[in-house]
């Protein structure tokens, strides 16, 4: 597992497994939010045994698939409102941490500058430029 800080109180990961989990806890993480789909993925590495470690460590599991290259309002909402009940800092997870650093920046637009919000993950190679005109656009709402 390799925590990638993007923002204050916001990091991506790759996909964790259920014995990440303590690691994850002990960084002071208080809401996991899982982004990937199942169907991806084997079943030991599932929402639901993730979910099941999440919370057997007294964390919170947010459970927001997102399909990649088919994001929906459905994603950006329940991602912003899964940032805006955490009581602490949040972790979210892909396969990657680019669909989970892109689900970020579309429910943030209009929070923090555009520009911000693009370049928080270049340094993990998220490129997310490609996301400008949707971010912009969400900001005007």
């Amino acid at each position: 597992m390799e925590i990638r800080p993007i923002a204050d109180g916001y990091a991506v990961s790759p996909q964790i497994t259920p014995e990440d989990v303590a690691a994850i806890r002990d960084a002071g993480f208080t809401t996991v939010i899982c982004n990937r789909p199942d169907g991806e993925i084997p079943p030991e590495v599932q929402a639901e045994a993730i979910r099941a470690a999440v919370e057997g460590a007294g964390l919170r599991f947010v459970l927001n698939p997102v399909v990649g290259g088919a994001i929906t309002m459905d994603n950006v909402e329940a991602q912003g409102a899964a940032l805006e009940d955490s009581a602490g800092p949040v972790l979210a997870y892909c396969a990657s941490g680019n669909r989970s650093s892109i689900v970020w920046a579309l429910a943030l637009a209009g929070k923090r500058p555009t520009d911000e919000l693009i370049a928080a993950g270049t340094r993990y190679g998220y490129a997310l430029e490609q996301f400008r005109p949707t971010i912009e656009q969400l900001a005007q709402r």
